[in-house]
This record gives C-alpha cells, structure tokens and sequence, in this order.
C-alpha cells in the first residue's frame, strides 16, 4: 500500500508565559549568555517539509515553518538569525512527508550527526490519518516511540533545545472542507486521512463516531507529546496543545491538495509558535556547533 504524505495544516499557536515549557523556565544564577543556537534542524512529516507549500506535490522546505529561508513565512531560523548571524546557512530540513512516530527516532540520530543546536519536532499526524480506523498507531506505541527519539536527542546533543509541537485537529479539516466539492475531490483522488476524511457528507452515526474516535486518538498522542516533552527538562518546549486548538480555515490550506498549508499557513505557524524562542537560556554554554 502507498502511504500518503500527511499533514493536515498545523494551524498555529496562541502561545501565553504558562504554555508548553516543558520544565521551569526561570533565570537561574550563572547561566550563560542569551542563547544563540549554531543550527536549526526540523524533524517530522509534511507540515515541517513544506509539502504543497509551493508547488504541485513537492516539498517546498523554503516555505517550512521551522527552517525555510523564505521572507514571507519568517521561519524559526530566520527569526534566530536576526539575532545571531552565525547560524547562516546551518538550517537543515530532515522532515519527510509520510513519517511516522516509529521513524522519528532515525531522524533524530540525523540531527545527532549534524551536531543540531536547536531541534523542532512535528509529527503524529501520519500515525492517525491512515487507510482505515484500525490501522492508527496504539498510544503506547507511540508514547515509546517519541520517548526513544527524544532519548536519542538527549543523549547525542545534551546541549541542545527541542520543540515539540501538537498535532493539528484532523477533524477540524473535515468540518472546514466538507462543504468544499474541490476540497471532497482532493481527499477521494488522493485518499487522503480516509480515517477521518473518508465519505465526508455523510452524517450516518457510524461515521460521526468514527472521526469523533479519530479525534480522541489524536488528542490522546497529543498528551502523550506532551509528557515526553515534560519528562525531558527545561531543554524541550511544547505548545500546550495550540497547534491542535488553532481555527485554521481553507485559506491556510494548499489548494494543491485541501490538505497541506499553503505559504500563508506556514507563515502562521512560525508567529504563532515563535514565542519558545525568547528567554530560554539554561545553566549549560548553549551548542554553537553549526550544522554540516
């Protein structure tokens, strides 16, 4: 069976001082200066890839929320490189549209190699949009599979911060799209997150359980990305489920597909989600290793 590539839009996020700080985030004595990461490296499926972000089915990482070089969008790294000319050029795209949890933990090693000094993470969606509700990964299995990619990370780059951002509301694509006849088209041709996508007018009991089901297994990983995060220390950040909560609209979406987000939706994520950046300087020297 072919695996599609996954991402429903990563809406974006409302993030407040209480939000998604995986451990305190207080200023502590002797901590080194503000931190200036020497790389960015994204890790994940088709949101952090830029699928359809530019272009008919291909990955537009210049347009990636987390590592693109594009002015519209003001990506994490360019937002970092305003403050730090080092990391020019050190922003790598290891996110493959189709990834699972089970894959996340080979990217990691990835970014391991390349000596990564800041890592953002966005992925889960692909383990819920699937062919059918069966095939959805169990929550134990994918808690231990972020556990053991965030394992990788800590002990391969201990001085390097993560983000982990919340997987989007699937559910909200089908409520937005479903009066959509391009939208309906797009997700049939292209069998798109059939879990929750498949027979989309269809108000049949059955159906309305089923994506009520789907949504709780995404909430459910949801919780699960966030504890590894909190489990990790000060050095990971999450978003307190923002991503997930975002009312995103069609016009986030790639008109490619119905399915990705666009540029504009790329653009949203990273001013949404830029607020881990400020203020997270820890005891250690932060990483200036740059990525090769």
């Amino acid at each position: 069976m072919v695996r599609m590539p996954v991402a429903v839009l990563a809406g974006a996020v409302l993030l407040h001082p209480a939000i998604g700080l995986g451990g305190p985030a207080r200023a502590e004595a002797g901590r080194a200066g503000a931190w200036r990461p020497g790389s960015v490296v994204a890790l994940g499926d088709s949101i952090s890839a830029g699928f359809n972000a530019c272009g008919w089915f291909t990955s537009c990482v210049s347009r990636s929320w987390s590592t693109g070089d594009h002015a519209t969008v003001e990506s994490h790294y360019l937002r970092l490189l305003g403050d730090n000319a080092g990391i020019a050029g050190h922003n790598v795209n290891l996110a493959v549209p189709g990834t699972v949890s089970a894959e996340l933990a080979a990217q990691a090693r990835q970014a391991v190699r390349r000596g990564a000094g800041y890592v953002t993470i966005l992925v889960g969606a692909q383990d819920a949009c699937v062919r059918t509700e069966r095939q959805m990964t169990p929550v134990a299995d994918f808690a231990t599979n972020i556990a053991n990619a965030l394992d990788v990370l800590r002990a391969g780059l201990p001085r390097a911060r993560v983000f982990v951002a919340s997987i989007p509301d699937v559910q909200r694509l089908w409520r937005v799209g479903k009066d959509n006849a391009f939208a309906r088209t797009f997700w049939s041709v292209g069998r798109l997150c059939q879990s929750m996508l498949a027979r989309p007018t269809s108000m049949a009991k059955a159906d309305r359980q089923r994506r009520d089901r789907v949504r709780a297994r995404v909430m459910d990983f949801n919780e699960a990305l966030a504890r590894a995060c909190d489990a990790y220390g000060p050095a990971c950040r999450h978003d307190g489920g923002a991503v997930f909560s975002y009312p995103f609209t069609l016009s986030h979406v790639s008109k490619w597909d119905y399915f990705h987000p666009n540029t504009e939706g790329q653009r949203i994520i990273a001013e949404r989600t830029a607020s881990v950046l400020r203020d997270w300087d820890l005891p250690f020297p932060a990483p200036q290793e740059a990525a090769r």
